[in-house]
């Protein structure tokens, strides 16, 4: 099955408003930058995004941050984005924060079927016994908080129950793909890129190098095409941003 589509715009024309969506990339790196870009003048709304971060201010999720689509963000970091912290401290978005092995966890487990899992990540703090501020209220105030979640102890040591995430869509990028789907990411770009897409009951992956089925060997293959319903590229490999640029003063050698 042929799954390239005709543009970027074609592949997120049907993400209705108040879609969930999970989002790959770490940082500024392997994040679907196209496929943001094409959502962001779609112009869907009140979407409901997981990804590890939400980008930051003027790239990557940023820019849908910024164009207030994004209601609610499920991630285990926030710094770097200021709009982020705006928006969420005067209650115009609401997070939930969660550990990050535990969150790719919950994406992987939402696209192989399995419904929760415990694991020793957040005992003993308001991860596990809730209280956590999902969302701030116009006066300051906590209006919505997470809830206690189950507790069990397995051979002496307690554990917490964390449900798996499935979204309606998911946005990833990869370095290599075919058009059947199956995906390559390129080193540190294998980050959430995978588990998005697993996730994901509608899977779309942009490609820097698209290829015909088989040249891309079966063992070389990082996330099959099963995963995948829909396929963009090539894309461009030049617009990838650098998240911090830091510059020190040239030592002197005598």
């Amino acid at each position: 099955m042929d799954k390239v589509m005709a543009s970027a715009a074609d592949a997120v024309a049907d993400i209705p408003q108040g879609a969930s969506l999970a989002v790959g990339g770490f940082g500024l790196c392997g994040v679907p930058t196209v496929l943001i870009g094409a959502l962001l003048a779609h112009g869907a709304g009140g979407l409901r995004v997981v990804s590890n971060n939400c980008g930051v201010d003027g790239q990557g999720l940023g820019t849908l941050l910024a164009a207030g689509r994004i209601a609610r963000v499920t991630g285990s970091y926030v710094g770097e984005n200021k709009e982020f912290a705006r928006q969420y401290l005067a209650g115009e978005l609401e997070v939930e924060l969660t550990p990050q092995g535990t969150l790719a966890e919950r994406l992987r487990a939402g696209g192989t079927g399995i419904p929760a899992f415990y694991t020793p990540a957040g005992v003993g703090t308001q991860v596990a016994d809730g209280g956590l501020p999902w969302r701030y209220g116009p006066d300051g105030n906590v209006s919505v908080a997470s809830p206690p979640k189950e507790t069990r102890i397995f051979q002496g040591r307690t554990y917490v129950l964390e449900e798996a995430i499935a979204t309606d869509f998911a946005l990833v990028r990869a370095a290599r793909g075919d058009r059947h789907g199956n995906l390559v990411f390129h080193r540190s770009a294998a980050n959430f890129n995978p588990l998005a897409a697993m996730a994901g009951r509608i899977t779309i992956a942009e490609v820097e190098e698209l290829v015909e089925p088989g040249a891309i060997g079966p063992d070389a293959v990082h996330l099959p095409g099963i995963y995948v319903d829909r396929v963009v590229g090539p894309v461009p490999a030049d617009d990838k941003g650098i998240e911090k640029r830091t510059v020190r003063k040239r030592e002197e050698r005598h």
